[in-house]
């Protein structure tokens, strides 16, 4: 994730020796912390696992490519891009992945999405969501293994990290998320009896709350400090509840709540954290809403009538790929251009 062209930076931050960029990125990491301690308190330390395991290889993949490329490695790795990088694909990653999935992942992210396009800037899709649409597909088994809320430090998280856990154990340690749970309940039970068969562990529908409000939490901070601007994780959240609203309407026994689609899947996460990626998202403010409006949407559509219970990151990397044309419609007119100028405001 790069912070080029992120809103504004703070007069105070303006003064400081550490570059604006490395400045950004780190504001971001810390914004992270309420939604990470969350998912540990609730998860155990194999969210810690994630995180750190994704870091460290995101910095020794950037240093490796940046060898290869010719490239000064000491700027690259002091500007945070990649522990960043590890921060968001970790916390997006089932707690406890072992430690191949997540080299796959990262491998995806730092070598595939981000160098390969040219670096930090240049990349047209989110790093993060690049590598974890791959793992997705990919290792579709080790992707849904959720485990209900547990205690910090769970009997088999050496063995989950190291991979050595048979896949046998693993399905008996998994739940079902509650998106997934919805999604799959009996065809003709109604929600009501759906929610009165107590489908989920205790504390599930808890956890996966709290943590969405965590997430909330470091969005705010990043809208206080003006690392972001309000307009795509409005644009995704207000299209989002709308649709969600829209089809709860015509069918509340098929599909779930707004409120429901709001907290218990990736959907405050991915509005503040990854959507607003600067370098792969929209530029102008109007161009902003209609790339929030346009995740917002796919992730309902997605998530109601598609395949995968939550659609967060497949929804960003279509938009990416709207970005070029939304940019070239919606950037403002250089002074002096004509109407007819490709990228004037129509």
């Amino acid at each position: 994730m790069s912070m080029f062209h992120a809103s504004q930076v703070s007069a105070s931050s303006a003064k400081s020796t550490i570059p604006a960029t490395a400045l950004l990125m780190r504001w971001v990491v810390i914004a992270t912390l309420p939604g990470v301690l969350a998912m540990t308190y609730y998860f155990g330390l194999g969210v810690l696992s994630n995180i750190t395991l994704a870091a460290i290889m995101g910095a020794l993949l950037e240093a490796g490519m940046l060898r290869l490329r010719n490239r000064p490695i000491a700027p690259a790795l002091t500007d945070t891009s990649a522990l960043l990088t590890g921060v968001l694909l970790g916390a997006s990653l089932p707690p406890a992945s072992p430690w191949w999935l997540i080299g796959v992942g990262m491998i995806a992210a730092v070598v595939i999405a981000k160098q390969l396009y040219g670096g930090l800037g240049h990349n047209p899709f989110n790093p993060a969501m690049a590598g974890y649409a791959l793992l997705l597909v990919s290792f579709p088994t080790y992707m849904t293994l959720w485990a209900p809320p547990q205690p910090l430090i769970s009997d088999t998280l050496w063995t989950q990290i190291l991979g050595t856990l048979p896949t046998s154990q693993l399905d008996a340690l998994s739940g079902a998320t509650p998106l997934d749970a919805f999604k799959h309940k009996a065809e003709g039970l109604s929600a009501q009896q759906f929610w009165l068969s107590a489908p989920l562990p205790d504390q599930t529908l808890t956890a996966w709350y709290s943590i969405s409000l965590a997430w909330l939490v470091g969005g705010v901070l990043l809208l206080f400090k003006r690392i972001i601007s309000w307009h795509i994780p409005i644009a995704l959240l207000g299209s989002l509840l709308a649709l969600a609203a829209l089809f709860h309407l015509i069918d509340s026994n098929r599909f779930a709540s707004p409120l429901f689609h709001l907290l218990t899947g990736a959907a405050l996460f991915g509005a503040f954290f990854i959507a607003t990626d600067p370098v792969s998202a929209a530029t102008s403010q109007r161009g902003k809403l209609l790339y929030g409006m346009g995740i917002g949407v796919l992730i309902i559509v997605i998530r109601n009538l598609g395949g995968y219970p939550d659609a967060v990151a497949f929804a960003v990397l279509l938009m990416n790929l709207c970005v070029p044309l939304i940019d070239l419609y919606t950037v403002p007119r250089p002074a002096g251009h004509s109407k007819g100028a490709p990228g004037a405001l129509r």
